[in-house]
């Protein structure tokens, strides 16, 4: 469902729904494989919501919603205090006091109840602590048009077989006060943090959209090769402040920060974005998009898509020179270092020479780790290049070398794309695009956003 807060009039009518759908899936389920099952988890809040011009219900009262979906089983449905407390009467099935529950960007706490479909209540309530006495309200508040009960489900379970997998982000704790005199943490292998986005519309209503490019951000970045992304969570206990990005880098134990700013104007947005080094304060890079808003979410979903994609570059080339400078390097600063060869690579004029060099540092990474999933990917692409340029060896069995390679490292890291992309353009190249269309969309369905494996996809098509 595209449709952002769906609002009912009345929260009997919200929890009926939710209900009603819950019932209906447990009866399509069980006639279901597990694999093939659809669960949903259902957030139900009443509150005020403010409406966009295509119809979509933004504000406060979404985004609470939308927090206590996440806080619910799949097949439960969890209400906020401001929801219950209208139905509480009504309710014929056993419901949990998940106490005042704080949620993430939302300032004051929320008391959480959540309700079990299929379970019926016991005779004695499943908590003796009695919800607060109701405010009260105005007689017109129930008939005001910027009020609503919304109601947030998402697909769980079968959703990551569906296709829309999600990689789990690296999630801290929230960090001591940057003053701290504690010794700093070591940074770890491409380890970076995702400010909250700014936002610099004069208006803001808009901090959701901010919110969203910082939140998906931090999931697309963690799909990086050996990458340390700190969860958003963590992330958004710096919103508003001011602080230096080394001291940011002591805190959390990161050697990059980005940062960045959202600008909407009536029907354009305009993002900008820097990476930081922390150790030097030094900007390593930068980029601006602009573009119309036609549909705001899908212009989310390109802007995010955009930066995850621009930044992996200049990610690895600074850990790149991070492992060069190195006494000891282990296998991820020479996949680093191999990773940088092959962006050149694609810079410059191919020769076998170049080839042989970034081949080179794979190489050595599987001798520290015969088991490192990137520098396996990363051989099987040196040996894709090798066929698809001609400079092939009789002994040499590429069957082994790109595709033998390519399935070890997915099978120790199912969202490697490399991996995908080496096996891929082998496949095409050595007429079997069949199979290497199968690669493809598999590899898209784990990543939306690997650029190269739409152009995989694209050349097998050719063929």
């Amino acid at each position: 469902m595209k449709r952002t807060g769906d609002g009912f009039r009345s929260v009997v009518d919200a929890v009926r729904c939710a209900i009603e759908v819950q019932n209906g899936l447990i009866e399509r389920n069980a006639r279901l494989p597990p694999e093939r099952r659809v669960e949903f988890r259902v957030g139900i809040h009443l509150g005020d919501v403010v409406e966009e011009a295509d119809g979509d219900l933004m504000g406060d009262g979404v985004n609470i919603a939308a927090r206590l979906e996440g806080l619910a089983a799949p097949g439960a449905i969890c209400l906020s205090e401001d929801a219950y407390r209208q139905v509480s009467g009504r309710l014929d099935m056993a419901v949990t006091d998940l106490g005042p529950t704080q949620l993430k960007n939302i300032e004051r706490s929320i008391r959480v109840y959540s309700m079990q479909v299929g379970v019926p209540a016991q005779a004695k309530p499943a908590t003796e602590a009695k919800p607060p006495e109701p405010k009260k309200r105005s007689s017109l508040a129930p008939l005001a048009l910027g009020l609503a009960a919304l109601v947030v489900l998402i697909a769980a379970g079968a959703w990551y077989f569906l296709g829309a997998y999600r990689a789990a982000l690296v999630t801290t704790t929230v960090p001591a006060p940057v003053a701290s005199n504690a010794a700093p943490a070591e940074a770890a292998h491409l380890s970076i943090v995702v400010l909250p986005f700014t936002n610099l519309s004069g208006d803001p209503s808009q901090d959701y959209f901010a919110d969203g490019i910082t939140d998906n951000l931090t999931t697309d970045l963690s799909r990086i090769g050996n990458s340390f992304v700190i969860g958003s969570t963590t992330a958004f206990t710096f919103k508003g402040k001011t602080i230096d990005a080394k001291e940011i880098g002591k805190a959390l134990g990161v050697r990059y920060v980005l940062e960045g700013s959202v600008q909407r104007d009536q029907n354009r947005v305009r993002v900008n974005a820097q990476l930081i080094d922390t150790a030097s304060s030094a900007h390593l890079w930068a980029d601006r998009f602009e573009e119309d808003v036609a549909d705001l979410f899908k212009l989310q979903d390109q802007v995010v898509a955009r930066l995850a994609n621009a930044l992996t570059f200049p990610l690895v080339r600074a850990e790149a020179e991070a492992g060069a400078h190195s006494k000891n390097p282990d296998s991820i600063d020479l996949d680093m270092r191999g990773w940088a060869a092959k962006y050149q690579w694609a810079q410059q004029p191919p020769t076998k020479d170049n080839l042989v060099a970034m081949r080179a540092w794979f190489d050595r990474a599987l001798e520290i780790d015969p088991n490192d999933a990137d520098a396996l990917a990363g051989e099987a692409i040196t040996y894709t290049f090798e066929y698809a340029y001609g400079w092939t060896k009789p002994e040499t069995d590429y069957d082994a070398k790109i595709l033998g390679q390519a399935d070890r490292s997915i099978a120790l890291a199912r969202d490697n794309m490399n991996a995908y992309y080496a096996k891929g353009l082998y496949l095409t190249i050595s007429l079997r695009p069949n199979d290497a269309l199968r690669v493809a969309y598999a590899a898209l369905a784990i990543n939306p956003n690997a650029a190269y494996l739409y152009g995989t996809r694209s050349t097998a098509e050719n063929y």
